[in-house]
């Protein structure tokens, strides 16, 4: 059972790393991102979504954070 385990586990990454992998040879054509006036530099467009996708995984999870310690936060009673 064990094996088996390691098994899908092994394969299953394995396809991650092919999706990943084609994802990034299909999306090769350069842009440039605009923003309040700000120019980027021309990059491939896999390059700039898995970008947006790392930046929001950081986000996320920080936001959240903070927002969890401020609702556990003591409050003060109204006087």
């Amino acid at each position: 059972m064990r094996n088996v385990k390691r098994i899908v586990i092994s394969l299953l990454s394995l396809l991650l790393i092919l999706v990943i992998l084609a994802f990034v040879l299909e999306n090769q054509q350069s842009a440039k991102l605009l923003f309040l006036g700000w120019s980027g530099p021309e990059m491939p467009v896999s390059i700039l979504i898995v970008a947006a996708l790392l930046i929001g995984m950081l986000i996320g999870p920080l936001l959240g954070w903070a927002l969890n310690r401020a609702l556990k936060a003591p409050r003060k009673p109204l006087s």
